[in-house]
């Protein structure tokens, strides 16, 4: 195994608060709706500008895109806590050689901010982001990009998420896919489309890339 692959709200950092938080904001300022969690993750798949493109009533879409950012910014220390778990395991991971990756359905933008928040900044080797795709997951594309610029093969990779769109980019990149409740707030529950594994810490990981 020589690279780990992760998507990124709800697996490597708590972020579904903020990002709720933020959409709610928007869609209260600009169509007078108040929006529950599960109405605005089930608009999930797109990246942040896309949903709002998507599903935002009102015409000023570009106002309302920089409300989300703002919001998003201004709010992120109070939202998200830094995981010293997550921060100690790719730490590990980095000096084991591996190569890490993410791929999220996040804009970069909103993606920079909440690395630069949570001091993940330069972790990674490659980031593909919902801006670097034209078909977001469950399609494969994000992680086939992911594998390219790693150098890997998809039999050296393995991809972790937390909702049913990751397991199912995941079996279909034909990697080995895990889905993760180690956080939290994570996207599904119970996943429907079942991953070669599912992880509740931390520790199972590091015991599964031992064991490889």
């Amino acid at each position: 195994m020589k690279a780990v692959i992760f998507d990124f709200d709800g697996t490597l950092a708590d972020t579904l608060p903020i990002c709720f938080f933020a959409f709610q904001s928007v869609f209260k300022e600009y169509d007078g709706r108040d929006l529950t969690s599960e109405q605005i993750k089930a608009m999930f798949g797109p990246s942040e500008t896309g949903i709002i493109r998507e599903n935002l009533l009102h015409k000023s879409h570009d106002e309302a895109i920089e409300l989300f950012y703002e919001k998003y910014s201004e709010k992120h220390d109070e939202f998200v806590e830094k995981n010293e778990e997550i921060s100690s395991l790719l730490k590990q991971l980095k000096s084991e050689d591996y190569k890490l990756g993410i791929v999220t359905g996040k804009a970069k933008r909103s993606l920079d901010i909440s690395l630069q928040c949570l001091g993940m900044e330069g972790m990674f080797d490659v980031e593909i982001t919902g801006d670097d795709v034209d078909i977001p997951k469950p399609h494969p594309e994000g992680i086939h990009k992911a594998l390219a610029e790693l150098g890997v093969s998809p039999a050296e990779a393995i991809f972790l998420g937390d909702s049913d769109a990751d397991i199912l980019a995941g079996k279909k990149a034909n990697v080995h896919t895990i889905g993760v409740q180690w956080l939290p707030n994570y996207q599904s529950l119970e996943f429907t489309v079942q991953p070669d594994e599912v992880f509740t810490s931390f520790r199972e990981l590091v015991n599964l890339l031992k064991k490889g």
